[in-house]
This record gives C-alpha cells, sequence and structure tokens, in this order.
C-alpha cells in the first residue's frame, strides 16, 4: 500500500499553484500522517522545492508528472533525498493537456521514447533505476481511445525495464463509455484495474481502496495461478 498526498489539481484544465501554497497544504498531511501510519507515504509534485520539503517530512516516494520536465532541480532532488520516483508522460501541462491536437504519430513508441528520455535524465543526475517506477498517463494529454489502447498494450512498456503504474480511477474515459458521472465509476474502473493488471501493471492508483483492492487481489491469482493455495 501507498498513500499519495498532493496539493495542486492535475485534472484536465487546471492551473497551477504556487510553491507556498503548495507546501502549506501538503506538508501539515505528511507530517501528521507520517507520525499515525505506517505505510510509505508518497508526494505528487513537480515542484522540486515541495518534494524535497515532502521528504523531509516523512514521504518516501516523489510522483512527479511531468516526468522531472516541469522544474530542472527535480532529478537532482531525488538523487539527494534518496526518494523512490515516479515517471508519468504527459504532453503538455493540465492546463492544456487535452487541449488542440491529441493525436500521435505512435502512441506507444511515443511513451516509451518520452520516458525513456527522462530515465536517461534521472539516472544522470544519481537516481538509481531500482528506485522508478514509470506511469503512461493515462488521461494526461490522450484521447478516449488513447486510454484503452494504452491500457492493452501495456506490454510494450516492459522494454524500459521499470515497474509500470497506472492511475484509471474514476476517469472520464471511463464515463466516455458508462455515462456516469465520477463517483458512479466504480465498476468502470474495476475493469480498468482488472485489464491492466493483465496486461503488466505492477502498481494502480486509486479512489475507492478497499473495493479495488479486491479486484487486484482476484485479478492477480487469476494471472499468476502459482499464488492461489
Amino acid at each position: 500500500d501507498i498513500l499519495d498526498v498532493g496539493g495542486e489539481s492535475t485534472r484536465p484544465g487546471s492551473a497551477a499553484v504556487p510553491v507556498h501554497v503548495e507546501l502549506k497544504r501538503v506538508l501539515p498531511v505528511i507530517k501528521a500522517l507520517s507520525r499515525k501510519i505506517k505505510i510509505p507515504l508518497s508526494i505528487d509534485t513537480k515542484k522540486a522545492r515541495v518534494a524535497r520539503e515532502a521528504v523531509e517530512a516523512g514521504a518516501e516516494i516523489i510522483n512527479d508528472i511531468s516526468a522531472l520536465n516541469g522544474d530542472r532541480k527535480m532529478a537532482g532532488t531525488a538523487a539527494e533525498t534518496g526518494a523512490a520516483l515516479v515517471l508519468m508522460h504527459m504532453r503538455g501541462n493540465p492546463e492544456n493537456m487535452q487541449k488542440g491536437n491529441l493525436a500521435y504519430d505512435d502512441l506507444l513508441g511515443d511513451i516509451t521514447d518520452y520516458l525513456s528520455a527522462s530515465i536517461g535524465k534521472a539516472i544522470r543526475a544519481g537516481v538509481s533505476k531500482d528506485a522508478m517506477v514509470i506511469d503512461p498517463g493515462i488521461g494526461f494529454g490522450k484521447t478516449v481511445a488513447d486510454n484503452y489502447r494504452i491500457i492493452r498494450r501495456l506490454a510494450d512498456l516492459r522494454t524500459l525495464g521499470m515497474p509500470i503504474l497506472v492511475g484509471p480511477s474514476r476517469k472520464s474515459f471511463i464515463g466516455n463509455v458508462t455515462g456516469d458521472e465520477p463517483r458512479q465509476r466504480l465498476e468502470g474502473t474495476a475493469a480498468t484495474v482488472s485489464a491492466a493488471i493483465m496486461n503488466g501493471c505492477h502498481i494502480v492508483r486509486v479512489h475507492d481502496v478497499a473495493a479495488m483492492k479486491k479486484v487486484a487481489a482476484v485479478t492477480d491469482a487469476m494471472t499468476h495461478p502459482r499464488k492461489v493455495i
């Protein structure tokens, strides 16, 4: 289990917030949680200062949706703090990522190349390859069809040699099919979580933890039958 804490919305159309505002939102939460729970805490930020202070407050993972492209100091911060690092693919930024032409010449190839470049940047800064996780960025600068294609072809990302994280929970590409509002997308989320695990995902980022833990357990049993007693 991992608990992800963020102080800046990354949903489509959302605007960035100043560093001091983000720090004010996340630091008290991380400090309080680190005293009360034992599971790893993740800081969801693309700002190096926020990442550094969050790790000092108790976070163990930096979840950077910009894959080191939002702040030139982030790679060094990850290396110096020793935190694990999640690198996510995104084209543009949350404010504009779903606007304009969303077409890709080669969707999975472009994602792989982008993440490979970020991995190289992290390694050159001193981050261990064993400390990194990759995320193809479901819903971040992709069409509905792209999001489903990514889930079907997650195995393509295995060439990067790192654990794969996917965050499909309650997203609009599910509602596009089911017609449900975000809080009613439990069943659709379950389907995408199950498919992602079957196709090679190692970590899922979700809202409905108890329900999705069961979905993940059953899917894992189907995918890896040797684990079932």
